[in-house]
């Protein structure tokens, strides 16, 4: 019962993906209870989460190649969740409660505080983070096309070498393609992170303005207490939402400033950062320096012994690699004087030079299937 259920989800994925852009358009609209709300801002939160993982994880930015659409769809889909809370916000004065918790247990329930954090989280996402992710995927996508003609030419002297064949060919040919797509449409879903955050500053004043008028008007309260209440639900909800944005603008950062490799960022992160002993030295030594010239010595001479241990460690590790480099380097030199000696290279033999069409390169190709050289020609 259940892998049928499982095969019926994954060949339907197609039609998921549809009802869950159409439900999130259909959000927009019609007014959410504030329960199914908490439930579908924490899947944002999570949706988040798990994207930032992926990002972290990928070898290749063409391993994560639907980060453009998806940005989209997450991008629509915390704007969804703004104007459901917003609508709430204004006609019950009540939000769910992940709101209401998260603006507690960030700020503590002080409005003030919670503003401050809202425009710095905003004005981070904004101007580092989507700033630097939007002009690397312009340079990557310019240079990657530019640079397609000569990878095509590339490929097409392997073939006619033939150190390909024709499906290999295609296979990097369409590498090439993707790649080129990837970084392009890279280039324009950025935009769509940016307008976010803009949309999130607007909407921030619309609730504040909007809460402070309904709250006097309607509900009678006093100008103190109907500002505070709006303020911080709007600024509860603002955090939700931009958190989860900040995510997947690291996201989207981490994917296009990667380079491509055969591990992940943490594997490579760790293997060239770590690989010096001498630069954690140094690094130990100034920490050091700084606690004795008057800094709290407390936080810099604890980190400055943990890189002064890595650093031991990464040495003595390095000495071990050399001394078993240098002695098998020297039982492979002893196993060469042992061969006999090859007089060959003491003999002027002519060279037989065979040219052949590219038609006929698979008569002679192991690989292809070609025997030619091996026939018995006595």
């Amino acid at each position: 019962m259940a892998i049928s259920l499982k095969r019926k989800i994954l060949d339907n994925t197609d039609v998921l993906a549809a009802i869950g852009i159409v439900g999130i358009v259909v959000m927009m609209v019609v007014p959410l209870p504030a329960a199914l709300l908490d439930i579908l801002i924490t899947l944002n939160i999570s949706g988040s989460v798990l994207t930032l993982m992926l990002a972290v994880f990928a070898k290749d930015p063409l391993e994560f190649s639907a980060l453009p659409s998806l940005l989209l769809m997450m991008t629509l889909f915390r704007l969804s969740l703004n104007i459901s809370t917003t609508r709430l916000v204004l006609l019950d004065g009540y939000a769910g409660q992940v709101i209401q918790q998260f603006a507690q247990f960030v700020i503590r329930g002080n409005m003030v505080v919670g503003f401050i954090v809202f425009a710095i989280l905003v004005i981070v996402q904004f101007i580092v983070i989507t700033k630097g992710a939007e002009r690397v995927s312009e340079v990557a996508a310019r240079f990657t096309l530019d640079a397609m003609p000569g990878k095509q030419m590339s490929i097409d002297a392997d073939l006619n070498a033939g150190m390909i064949n024709e499906q290999q060919a295609r296979d990097r040919r369409k590498a090439i393609q993707q790649e080129a797509d990837f970084y392009g449409a890279m280039d324009g879903s950025t935009k769509f992170i940016k307008g976010d955050a803009i949309a999130a500053i607007i909407i921030l004043f619309v609730n504040i303005i909007g809460g402070f008028i309904t709250g006097v008007a309607m509900q009678g309260l006093p100008l103190l207490a109907a500002l505070q209440k709006y303020t911080m639900l709007t600024i509860g909800d603002g955090l939700v939402s931009q958190i989860p944005a900040l995510l997947i603008s690291t996201a989207t950062g981490l994917v296009v400033t990667r380079a491509s490799s055969d591990k992940n960022l943490g594997e490579d992160l760790s293997k060239q950062l770590f690989r010096n002993s001498k630069a954690l030295f140094i690094t130990s030594g100034v920490l050091t320096l700084l606690a004795f010239l008057g800094l709290p010595p407390f936080p810099m001479l604890t980190v400055a012994a943990v890189l002064l241990g890595v650093g031991i460690i990464l040495h003595k590790n390095s000495k071990v690699s050399v001394v078993e480099e240098t002695a098998a380097a020297r039982e492979s030199e002893i196993e060469e004087r042992k061969k006999p000696e090859n007089v060959l290279n003491l003999l002027n033999i002519d060279h037989m030079e065979l040219e052949l069409g590219y038609a006929l390169i698979a008569l002679v190709d192991v690989q292809q299937g070609g025997d030619l050289l091996d026939q018995d020609c006595s």
